[in-house]
């Protein structure tokens, strides 16, 4: 489970408020009109704060637009860190590390993420900034595994298949989340969905068994 707020210091409580800022925010301007069209100046002109104070968070535009998505990730990598792992159940692990990492989520995260998505599917820039993150946070993911399991590890091209099978049933369910109802589109909802993508990963397995 996430850390309450509430427990945490005055002075990170006020960062993480300034960051929550910064993110609906620039959602909001990003939504409303075009990300190539909002600058830096009028989004930290909105929440009242330096373009100093914007940088000790986000790197970019490009940054504070996939927030959400980049939440979720860190929280995923932060847990197979922790995780118990063995190589014979490590798809086990990667399904749980993802439940984990959407429980995690702070209240109202998947309205940010639906906009980040939506707003990621329209915008190039945005499109090639979450592939390159996608394969930043894949490749750590499997460094991260194979160094846990030194000695004991299936090879590198195993641990990344088995992560991208992961990643396609993950995709699978935001597909079905965003295509369906607005008014469904609750964290419940997405969770339901992944793990009915999940459960089909055996049937899609022995097809592909039946082919070698």
């Amino acid at each position: 489970m996430h850390t309450d707020p509430k427990e945490l210091p005055l002075r990170e409580r006020k960062k993480l408020r300034t960051r929550q800022a910064l993110v609906d925010t620039a959602l909001e301007l990003f939504t409303a009109r075009d990300f190539t069209t909002v600058t830096l100046d009028e989004i930290v002109d909105a929440v009242e704060v330096s373009k100093r104070t914007f940088f000790r968070t986000f790197t970019s535009k490009e940054d504070v637009a996939l927030a959400p998505e980049k939440e979720l990730w860190t929280a995923y990598l932060a847990d197979i860190e922790d995780r118990p792992l063995t190589g014979g159940h490590l798809l086990r692990a990667y399904k749980d590390a993802l439940f984990a990492a959407l429980d995690q989520m702070t209240d109202g995260w998947e309205r940010r993420f639906q906009a980040s998505r939506s707003l990621a599917d329209r915008t190039p820039a945005l499109t090639a900034h979450s592939l390159r993150h996608c394969s930043e946070v894949s490749a750590n993911v499997v460094r991260i595994v194979a160094d846990r399991l030194a000695g004991h590890s299936p090879g590198h091209t195993e641990l990344r298949l088995l992560l991208d099978l992961m990643l396609a049933a993950w995709h699978c369910a935001l597909e079905a989340w965003t295509s369906s109802d607005p008014v469904q589109r609750d964290r419940t909802a997405l969770t339901e969905h992944v793990r009915q993508a999940f459960a089909a990963i055996p049937a899609v397995a022995a097809m592909a068994a039946q082919d070698s």
